[in-house]
């Protein structure tokens, strides 16, 4: 298959698939049965995203299933961490030793739209108006992939997680941490740009 993007490190295999029209995906071979019921009414641009994602994991562990607990993805046999991600046309995997998150963002200046809901206006300050679009896909897309390591606990992306300032100079050590009164776990995220997407790893 056409693998687009290689982002592993010494901790985790992490790979984007983009989807290419000659490549075959076949759900009977591909689809766990226990998530059947779960992909029937899919509309069939999502329904080929959850099939990449299976082929890319089919080329790293034949053996394994992606199951969910509360709609949450993990492995059967649970012998590692996942997470996973996919905004067509891409779809991306990443599995791990330590709890992991990934997120794949097109830009869209529409995201101005709800800057509210997943920002405070004092964490604002140090966004240019010239490139709030990019900021905020930025800042949405670290909250999640940050979500998709504490998500059973942490369910508010604007009251307990934060993106501290970066510049798009040094997107490699963003950081960012998943908090309430009494907690705080600090972070460091990854950010990567290719063909109008933002695309993040969170790592414990």
């Amino acid at each position: 298959m056409p693998l687009y993007r290689d982002f592993s490190d010494d901790n985790a295999t992490i790979l984007v698939w983009k989807y290419d029209e000659s490549e075959e995906l076949d759900i009977n071979e591909l689809l766990e049965p226990e998530n059947a019921e779960k992909v029937k009414d899919y509309h069939p641009k999502k329904l080929l995203e959850v099939l990449m994602v299976r082929k890319l994991l089919k080329g790293l562990k034949p053996q394994s299933k992606i199951l969910y607990k509360e709609r949450e993805p993990f492995l059967s046999p649970n012998d590692a961490e996942i997470s996973i991600t996919h905004s067509f046309p891409f779809a991306a995997i990443a599995i791990s030793k330590n709890k992991i998150g990934i997120d794949v963002e097109k830009f869209n200046p529409k995201i101005l739209r709800v800057i509210d809901k997943f920002t405070y206006e004092n964490e604002r300050g140090f966004i240019p108006k010239d490139k709030a679009d990019t900021f905020y896909t930025i800042i949405w897309s670290v909250k999640e992939s940050m979500y998709k390591i504490h998500h059973s606990k942490y369910w508010s992306l604007k009251k307990n997680y934060e993106v501290k300032p970066f510049e798009l100079k040094h997107l490699h050590k963003i950081s960012c941490r998943v908090y309430d009164e009494q907690f705080s776990d600090e972070f460091k995220a990854r950010v990567e740009f290719f063909d109008d997407y933002c695309f993040t790893i969170v790592e414990e």
